[in-house]
């Protein structure tokens, strides 16, 4: 693992950097995720074994450090995935961002658009509104939520089997995973879906099997937009099929 230092922050932010042919796969992880954790595992696959892969963990979650004067917003996420690529000279990456790191890459797509050549995300966050995670963390307070939401989160991940996610969250800074939530659902113009729609690389939207129907697969298709759908899996599909998965992404560049 390696470490670039946030000198604003005086934080490290920390990625794996892998080998490989070039363009970049870079793998951005959701809300209470980390990289480090949750892609590893699809990477051997033989369709894109051969790729250099940088998995970042974004500050506040995984290896990375915690800077308390860092405001957790998606636009500051973006910003430091920028500094590491920027960092490892890196142009015209196959990015991939899932869930909120899914919102992560359409904001850094748009704002920085010669870092990416392609742009692939998992069941991103496209419109304003409570998700599955960050509606119930936002639903409290931070004092709240850090003080015991926290908490009785993870024990709920624990208690229904999820120990794999109980183990990302329980890794992750609470004010990073309040903060960064709330950034999430918040009202912002342009939306993550008017910004994914606007931007001119090829795009390619994945839904787990499990999460359909929904009416965006012929919504992103109309727009241009590849729709990819993983077989045997939900929201974490990584987890669930990561051959499927890793199928998906290859289709994606292919």
């Amino acid at each position: 693992m390696e470490a670039l230092l946030i000198e604003s922050l005086n934080a490290y932010i920390r990625y794996h950097d892998l080998p490989g042919d070039e363009p970049a796969l870079v793998f951005i992880h959701g809300l209470g995720s980390a990289s480090s954790s949750w892609f590893p595992r699809i990477l051997r696959y033989s369709c894109i074994a051969t790729r250099r892969a940088v998995l970042v963990d974004l500050l506040g979650f995984g290896f990375s450090d915690r800077p308390s004067g860092f405001g957790y917003e998606v636009e500051e996420h973006a910003d430091t995935v920028t500094r590491v690529l920027e960092h490892l000279c890196l142009e015209d990456c196959i990015v991939i961002g899932h869930s909120m790191g899914g919102a992560i890459v359409i904001n850094l797509a748009s704002r920085y658009p010669d870092l990416v050549a392609n742009l692939i995300v998992a069941e991103a966050n496209l419109d304003p509104g409570p998700g599955i995670v960050s509606g119930p963390t936002c639903a409290q307070s931070e004092e709240e939520y850090v003080k015991s939401g926290y908490t009785e989160f993870i024990r709920i991940l624990a208690s229904k089997g999820w120990a794999d996610y109980a183990g990302t969250v329980q890794a992750s800074d609470p004010i990073a995973m309040y903060r960064s939530a709330a950034s999430l659902i918040r009202e912002r113009k342009p939306t993550f879906r008017e910004q994914l729609l606007s931007l001119r690389t090829p795009r390619t939207f994945i839904f787990g099997r499990r999460t359909l129907p929904s009416p965006d697969v012929a919504a992103l298709s109309a727009e241009g937009i590849n729709v990819r759908i993983v077989e045997d899996s939900g929201h974490d599909m990584m987890s669930d099929n990561p051959d499927g998965f890793a199928e998906a992404i290859a289709g994606a560049i292919s």
